[in-house]
């Protein structure tokens, strides 16, 4: 069984597309958990119009984007979860492809590449990996992130060690990828299986924070990697 996880808020511009395309890729025992963290905005309606049993739509806590994918994810049902955002599209075969990755290695997640298109559709990077130069590694990727959440899948097993996700520091891909490099190697594969959209706010990801804003975080974040490899738990 395969779990989607998506997040929502406000996104009626472009979340039927990304779910047209999500459920083209889900067989009849899958399911989507999306988890709205408030909408108000037609993306409630948008999401009930659907009336499929795949879809499950759940109350959001309001903390923000980390706890409304934590929210989504331990919702989550299936031995895969792959992530999602709301406006972007996955292409034909992505699941499929992803699986194979899981079956060819020894992995707990598998990230894969996407074309990177803005708000209109125009190709801003033909190659998210190239753009970001992503590579695995617990250092690496406390230094600078490789991990983007829309486009990776990883197994249910690592839900336990990544979960409550820190409030601070990171993000939750950046925490998932690095905690699932301190267990088992991640996996990078080449395939670009979706569009992965960046406009207006969204594109933020793109632009370099201030020098002392990126140590900040890059503190924090190293506060609670030791608190979780001690074994303590505990998560800023």
């Amino acid at each position: 069984m395969i779990s989607v996880a998506m997040a929502s808020f406000n996104g009626e511009r472009y979340i039927k597309n990304q779910i047209d395309s999500i459920l083209m890729n889900l067989n009849d025992t899958d399911e989507l958990v999306i988890s709205d963290d408030g909408s108000t905005d037609n993306t409630i309606d948008i999401i009930n119009s659907y009336n499929d049993k795949r879809i499950h739509l759940i109350s959001g806590p309001k903390k923000g984007i980390n706890k409304n994918f934590e929210n989504a994810i331990i919702h989550c049902n299936g031995d895969i979860i792959f992530l999602s955002d709301q406006d972007d599209v996955w292409y034909e075969g992505k699941v499929t492809t992803v699986l194979e990755a899981f079956n060819k290695y020894d992995c707990l997640l598998v990230q894969h590449d996407a074309v990177v298109k803005d708000g209109e559709g125009n190709v801003l990077y033909d190659s998210f990996a190239n753009h970001r130069r992503v590579r695995c590694g617990v250092f690496k990727n406390w230094l600078r992130n490789s991990y983007h959440g829309c486009l990776i899948a990883f197994k249910k097993e690592l839900v336990e060690s990544v979960v409550p996700f820190p409030s601070t520091g990171c993000f939750h891909d950046q925490w998932i990828g690095i905690i699932s490099d301190s267990h088992k190697k991640s996996v990078f594969i080449d395939e670009v299986l979706m569009e992965y959209r960046r406009y207006g706010s969204n594109a933020s990801s793109f632009v370099h924070e201030p020098f002392f804003t990126q140590l900040k975080k890059r503190i924090i974040l190293l506060v609670n990697l030791v608190f979780y490899f001690v074994g303590s738990g505990r998560r800023c």
